[in-house]
């Protein structure tokens, strides 16, 4: 097989370069590229709890607890204790970063079309459709 012609090799290459031009863009406002999807689902959906949080970004739960101590010290979600059961918490956006969502959506924005500027509409489509069929989180 040739480099070129590696799945493993083109997608890896192109997530390093995705990665570090969105990490620029994100640092801007403050937030690590590895906190991305924890607000991006977020700003979809609040009032979620931990566990289905960490399904939707595809994460562990002990590390979405961490990435939640991170958000939360920069006062940008805060958990709420649910009275029936005091082990559940819902996690919600402060002010703070609901007030961000436009713009930092917008830059990945920015990211996205510089990267697919390349395809034309129909090969974009494509290439999102692809990628979603793609299966995750299976083990060989």
């Amino acid at each position: 097989m040739e480099r070129n012609e590696s799945l493993g090799y083109l997608v890896s290459h192109f997530n390093v370069e995705l990665q570090r031009e969105m990490d620029l863009r994100l640092k801007r406002y403050n937030i690590d590229l590895k906190l991305w999807p924890v607000l991006f689902c977020l700003w979809e959906e609040e009032g979620v709890t931990q566990t289905e949080l960490s399904c939707s970004c595809d994460v562990a739960n002990y590390t979405m607890t961490r990435m939640l101590d991170q958000l939360q010290a920069q006062q940008l979600v805060y958990r709420h204790q649910e009275s029936d059961d005091r082990r559940s918490f819902k996690i919600y956006l402060t002010d703070e970063a609901k007030a961000l969502e436009h713009d930092v959506i917008r830059e990945v924005e920015r990211v996205h079309e510089y990267f697919l500027s390349v395809l034309n509409d129909e090969d974009k489509k494509s290439l999102l459709r692809l990628l979603k069929r793609v299966p995750r989180n299976n083990v060989l």
